[in-house]
């Protein structure tokens, strides 16, 4: 008794009245079956494609630098990488006292979890297409509660003017990562995000992001805001 036919190959004929006809050969190539679609029904099959979300397959790496025992998370999805990397409040206190502001004002900064962050977009120049970043579309979930980041026009307009110098503010935008930038293939940034959360925090952050016209997005899960002591080693 001969065992079950198996399909050879799979392929499409035009045919007057159906925009296109799918057919099955079997293995034996004595038998083709042909299933039409009709014009409107591949129609609406396109358009439903064309509506769904895109996803993005990504891929988180934790890791621990040996000398420091910072830890960064690593992020790429396509042609994007992103990187948060761990920073000790006392790097952020002595970075901002060095640029005029006062020890209120640092502390307050440096224990609101700051992670260097990094952005590249892997894409060739030439090949592959925009990033749009906007920090304001990133959201954190912590202990139960989702809530946007701390972006760098809500730190600047909660100082008074005679409380911080326009020379420390315009520090503080250069070093803070910028809330909306595009990517180009090949481009990359880097700058200081802040999450609003106490030292030993852990949190999950949700990246978004825009690519070729439609919204991507990924989880970065077990994010550490880092202890606020001299040294991790």
């Amino acid at each position: 008794m001969e065992g079950p036919l198996q399909l050879e190959r799979a392929f499409y004929v035009e045919q007057p009245g159906v925009l296109f006809v799918p057919v099955t050969c079997l293995a034996s190539g004595l038998k083709c079956e042909y299933y039409p679609v009709m014009d409107v029904m591949l129609k609406i099959l396109v358009w439903f494609m064309l509506l769904q979300p895109s996803l993005a397959t990504a891929t988180v790496v934790r890791s621990a630098d040996e000398e420091t025992g910072l830890v960064k998370w690593h992020f790429t999805s396509d042609d994007l990488e992103i990187e948060l990397i761990q920073r000790l409040p006392d790097q952020t206190r002595g970075f901002f006292l060095a640029r005029g502001f006062s020890s209120e004002v640092t502390d307050e900064i440096a224990t609101s979890c700051v992670l260097q962050t990094i952005v590249r977009n892997r894409g060739l120049a030439g090949a592959g297409v925009p990033i749009v970043i906007d920090l304001g579309q990133w959201r954190m979930v912590q202990a139960g509660r989702s809530g946007g980041i701390r972006l760098k026009e809500a730190w600047i307009a909660s100082w008074p003017e005679d409380r911080v110098s326009e020379a420390a503010r315009l520090a503080f935008r250069w070093a803070t990562f910028p809330t909306t930038q595009e990517f180009l293939p090949g481009d990359y940034n880097w700058g200081m995000t802040a999450y609003g959360l106490p030292p030993g925090a852990v949190f999950d952050l949700n990246v978004v992001w825009q690519q070729g016209g439609q919204t991507q997005d990924g989880w970065i899960r077990g994010i550490e805001c880092p202890a606020d002591v001299d040294s991790l080693k």
